[in-house]
């Protein structure tokens, strides 16, 4: 029977490879989405990592089990400080596409590169 952290760590694993695949993409819209997925997977494992308690109070009552809320307000802070350097990176990409006249990061199409990666 395969248990719940595995399957936790097996999603948070595909979605980090499906960040670092969308990051080493040519375009930086690609990357944009990349680092998105790669700070939603941190958002997840940092949430995991404080346990998920059912039906336990987050302030100290007595002698029972309570919940951590530090994981809950680390990845609240990480989500609107991720909102917002997405934002900032999106507005970079668009400056970059208008000054450059290409999305890729590195400036150059791939008509001017070539296949190879060398320069024509």
């Amino acid at each position: 029977m395969i248990s719940m952290e595995f399957l936790v760590a097996t999603g948070i694993g595909f979605v980090v490879a499906c960040g670092i695949y969308l990051l080493l993409r040519g375009r930086s819209f690609t990357v944009v989405l990349g680092l998105s997925l790669l700070g939603y997977a941190v958002n997840v494992f940092i949430f995991a990592m404080g346990r998920l308690w059912s039906a336990a109070p987050p302030i100290l009552q007595g002698r029972e089990p309570v919940a951590d809320p530090l994981p809950q307000a680390l990845v609240l802070t990480a989500i609107v400080i991720g909102f917002a350097t997405t934002g900032f990176v999106i507005e970079l990409a668009l400056r970059s596409r208008h000054d450059n006249g290409s999305d890729h990061v590195d400036g150059h199409d791939e008509a001017e590169t070539g296949k190879d990666g060398g320069r024509a």
